[in-house]
C-alpha cells in the first residue's frame, strides 16, 4: 500500500468495519442452524429462509442508501443503517419463533448493506481511480477473511454458550463501529438541497446508459455470482459426491478465501504499475479460460483436485476483478456516485441470488451442476467486458 494510502490508515479500518458486516452476518451464525433447529422445533430449511432473507434484503436495501447518501452526505445514511443494524441485531438475540428471528434478519440485512454502499461511495469521493483500486483491493482483505474467521469464531462461541450470543455480538460490534465512525470519520460529500428523490429512477436509468459503468458492473457481477454458486454447491460437492470428511471442508473453504485475500493485495501492488484497463484485460481472459475449464472438470470427475484447482484460481482471481471493476465503474459517476454504488450492490447480489438459487433448483448426483453454473457466469463475466467495455467502451 503507498503512503498516501497509508495515512488515511483510520479510514480503511472504520471503511472495513461497515464493509465486513455483511460477511459477517452471513457466517458467522451458520454453526447455529442445528441448535436453532431445535430450539424453535422447525425445520433446517426455515432456518436457511433466515439466510435468503438477508441476500433479499442486501439486494434490494442498497438501491435507498444511495440517494440517501446523494442527498444527505455520506455520514447521516451510515448512522442510520448502523442504527438499524445494531438494534436489529439485538432483537434477533431476542427473537422467540424462527418467524420473528426471519423478520429481524431481514431489517438486520438492511442495516448492514449501508456501510457497503457508503464505503465504496466515500472511496470515489476521496480518491482517484487507480489509488481507488489499491483501498478496494485492502478492503477485499477485510472481505476475503470474514468467510474464514466467521465460521470459525462462530463455532467457537456456540460451543460455550448458545446462538443467542453470536447476534449480541454482532450488535456490540456494530456499536463500536458506530463509535468509530462519528469520531473518526470525516463527511466526503456535503448535503445537496437541490437534489430531488422524485428524479430517482431517471436517477438509475442515466447511471445504467452509461456503458462504461454498465460494463464494468456487469463483468464484475457476473463473475462473483460464479462464487456464490460455489458457496452454495460445494458443500454437496466436496463433502457428499468427493468423500471429503465435514471437518475437512472449513480447510478447503479457507484455502479458497486466502486465494481471495493473497489475489487482491497481490492487485493492491500490481496498480500501481499497471493501468487498470491492462490488469482486468488478462483477468477477464484467464476468467474465460478458467470457466471453461470448470465446465470440463464437472463432467471429468475423478478426484476432487480436477474440480477444485480451477476452482481455487477462479475465486482467487475475484481478488482483482472486484477492486478494478468497481473502481472503473464509479470513476465517471461524482454526482451520483452513492446511487453508482448502490446500483453495483443491487446489480451482484441479484446475480448471486440467481447463481445461488439456480444450484439449489436443480438436484444435483455429481459436481456437473455447480461447475456448469460457475462455468456460465465465468464467461458471462467475460462477454460483458469484451463485448461492452473493450468494443464499445474503450475503442
Amino acid at each position: 500500500m503507498s503512503s498516501p494510502l497509508k495515512s488515511h490508515l483510520p479510514l480503511l479500518l472504520i471503511l472495513g468495519s461497515v464493509t465486513a458486516f455483511g460477511p459477517l452476518s452471513i457466517d458467522m451464525y451458520l454453526p447455529a442452524f442445528p441448535e436453532i433447529s431445535r430450539q424453535f422445533n422447525t425445520s433446517i430449511s426455515n432456518v436457511e429462509l433466515t439466510l435468503a432473507v438477508f441476500f433479499l434484503g442486501l439486494a434490494t436495501g442498497q438501491v435507498i442508501y444511495g440517494p440517501l447518501s446523494d442527498r444527505f452526505g455520506r455520514k447521516k445514511p451510515l448512522y442510520a443503517g448502523l442504527i438499524i443494524y445494531t438494534i436489529s441485531s439485538f432483537l434477533c438475540a431476542q427473537a422467540q419463533d424462527i418467524n420473528s428471528l426471519i423478520v429481524f434478519r431481514f431489517l438486520q440485512s438492511l442495516g448492514s448493506c449501508a456501510g457497503m454502499v457508503i464505503s465504496r461511495a466515500i472511496v470515489r469521493d476521496m480518491f482517484p481511480p487507480q489509488d481507488s483500486a489499491k483501498v478496494f483491493s485492502t478492503l477485499m482483505l477485510i472481505m476475503g477473511a470474514a468467510p474464514i474467521l466467521a465460521p470459525i469464531a462462530g463455532g467457537a462461541i456456540t460451543q460455550y454458550l448458545d446462538w443467542h450470543w453470536l447476534f449480541y455480538f454482532m450488535s456490540a460490534a456494530s456499536f463500536c463501529s458506530l463509535l468509530g465512525m462519528h469520531f473518526f470519520l470525516k463527511e466526503t460529500k456535503e448535503d445537496d438541497p437541490g437534489y430531488e428523490f422524485k428524479n430517482i429512477l431517471k436517477t438509475y436509468t442515466l447511471i445504467l446508459k452509461d456503458k462504461k459503468f454498465l460494463g464494468y458492473a456487469l463483468a464484475g457481477g457476473a463473475a462473483q455470482a460464479g462464487m456464490f454458486a460455489y458457496i452454495t454447491g460445494s458443500p454437496f460437492v466436496f463433502i457428499e459426491y468427493f468423500g471429503i470428511p465435514s471437518q475437512y471442508y472449513g480447510l478447503i473453504f479457507g484455502t479458497n478465501a486466502f486465494a481471495l485475500i493473497t489475489c487482491s493485495q497481490i492487485n493492491g501492488r500490481m496498480v500501481s504499475k499497471h493501468s487498470l484497463k491492462t490488469i482486468l484485460k488478462n483477468v477477464f481472459f484467464i476468467i474465460m479460460l478458467l470457466a471453461l475449464c470448470l465446465i470440463a472438470s464437472g463432467y471429468i470427475g475423478g478426484h476432487f483436485l480436477v474440480v477444485g484447482v480451477p476452482l481455487f484460481f477462479y475465486i482467487g482471481l475475484l481478488g482483482m476483478v472486484f477492486p478494478n471493476t468497481t473502481a472503473s465503474a464509479l470513476s465517471d459517476q461524482g454526482k451520483h456516485a452513492g446511487s453508482a454504488s448502490a446500483l453495483i450492490g443491487t446489480l451482484q447480489f441479484s446475480l448471486a441470488a440467481l447463481a445461488s438459487t439456480m444450484v439449489s433448483s436443480f438436484h444435483a448426483t455429481d459436481a456437473r451442476v455447480m461447475t456448469s453454473i460457475m462455468g456460465g457466469f465465468g464467461m458471462l463475466a467475460f462477454c460483458a467486458y469484451y463485448f461492452i467495455v473493450v468494443k464499445k467502451v474503450n475503442r
